[in-house]
C-alpha cells in the first residue's frame, strides 16, 4: 500500500528536480559538435552577385566570422549595429550567411542598416545552415585560417561577447597562425 503512493511521489520529485536543473541552464550554451572541426563545405551564390558562387575553400587562409542572419530576424537587427561598427574597424572580415530569406528583402535590409559583410551568401533553403548546426538566427562562428570552427555564438553578439570572447579569440588565432 505504501509503495503504491511512494513510487509516484518519488517519480514526481525526480521530475521536479530535473525541471529545476533545466531551468537553471543557459540555452545559449549549447555545445556545438563542430567546434575544432572543419567548417562544412558549401557552394552558395553571393547575395550581391548571384552569378558568383562562393565556396568554403575560398575563405581559407584568413581568420573570419561567419554570421548567420536574415532580414526577418528581430535579434539580427539588434546585433547589426555592432557588426557594422566591427566591420568599420576592420579587425576581422565578416561573411554573412543569409538564412531562409528573400534576396530583395535582404538587399533592402542591408541598404537601410548598413552592410558589414565582406560578402553575404544566400542560403534560401537553409541546407547550409543545417550543415553548420544552426539552431536559429543569429548565430556567429569564428573560423581559423585552416577552415576550422573555433567558436560558436548562439544568439546576437553582445558587446561583452565581442570584447571578452570573440575578439580575443580572433587575435589569438591570428597570432598563432601567423
Amino acid at each position: 500500500m505504501r509503495l503504491r503512493y511512494l513510487l509516484p511521489a518519488a517519480v514526481f520529485a525526480a521530475l521536479v528536480a530535473l525541471f529545476a536543473v533545466g531551468l537553471g541552464l543557459d540555452p545559449k550554451r549549447v555545445p556545438s559538435p563542430l567546434i575544432d572541426k572543419p567548417a562544412p563545405e558549401f557552394a552558395l551564390p553571393s547575395l550581391h552577385d548571384p552569378e558568383r558562387i562562393v565556396r568554403r575553400d575560398d575563405l581559407k587562409g584568413r581568420v573570419y566570422l561567419f554570421n548567420v542572419w536574415a532580414s526577418w530576424c528581430v535579434s539580427c537587427r539588434a546585433e547589426h549595429p555592432l557588426l557594422v561598427e566591427l566591420a568599420r574597424r576592420g579587425e576581422v572580415p565578416i561573411y554573412g550567411l543569409n538564412y531562409k530569406d528573400e534576396r530583395g528583402a535582404a538587399l533592402a535590409w542591408l541598404a537601410d542598416l548598413g552592410d558589414p559583410y565582406t560578402d553575404s551568401l544566400m542560403d534560401r533553403d537553409g541546407r547550409v545552415g543545417i550543415d553548420w548546426g544552426v539552431y536559429g538566427v543569429p548565430e556567429t562562428f569564428v573560423v581559423d585560417r585552416n577552415g576550422i570552427i573555433r567558436y560558436k555564438q548562439i544568439g546576437p553578439i553582445t558587446p561583452e561577447a565581442l570584447n571578452e570572447t570573440i575578439l580575443p579569440l580572433v587575435q589569438r588565432l591570428k597570432r598563432e597562425q601567423g
